[in-house]
């Protein structure tokens, strides 16, 4: 079964003219809180996805594993309202700032990068108190 998005798009051209998607026609998509940094999570989006978070002001994603669109908090609660959306350097990975409301990850946590964090060798600093 393919990944890819078959819903045409209204996505102004020019942002579709810049990015470069994966061989499924998608782009990483980073979520940051606005106010503080923290990276709450990683979804992906096409075209469509990255048109209806930047016309709607809520995120917008592309489910690999249910193959359709879903809009984080719809059935959560847990929302994510868009404050900015950037493309990086190279147009292959989307910044969107957000205001998250509850929980970012799909297991309740805040963040999904917060349960796992992983031992650096020869690092000077703890990455507990940072």
């Amino acid at each position: 079964m393919s990944s890819t998005p078959r819903t045409p798009s209204d996505l102004d051209p020019a942002i579709a003219a810049r990015l470069r998607r994966g061989p499924d026609g998608l782009v990483p998509a980073i979520a940051q809180q606005y106010d503080t940094g923290e990276v709450l999570m990683l979804g992906w989006m096409d075209d469509e996805a990255l048109h209806r978070t930047l016309t709607t002001g809520r995120c917008t994603y592309w489910s690999r594993s249910r193959q359709e669109y879903w809009v984080k908090g719809d059935t959560s609660g847990h929302v994510q309202h868009v404050r900015s959306v950037a493309l990086d350097c190279d147009a292959d990975t989307v910044l969107v700032k957000v205001d998250q409301v509850g929980a970012a990850c799909h297991t309740g946590a805040r963040t999904c990068f917060d349960a796992d964090v992983l031992p650096v060798s020869g690092s000077d600093t703890d990455p507990v108190s940072e």
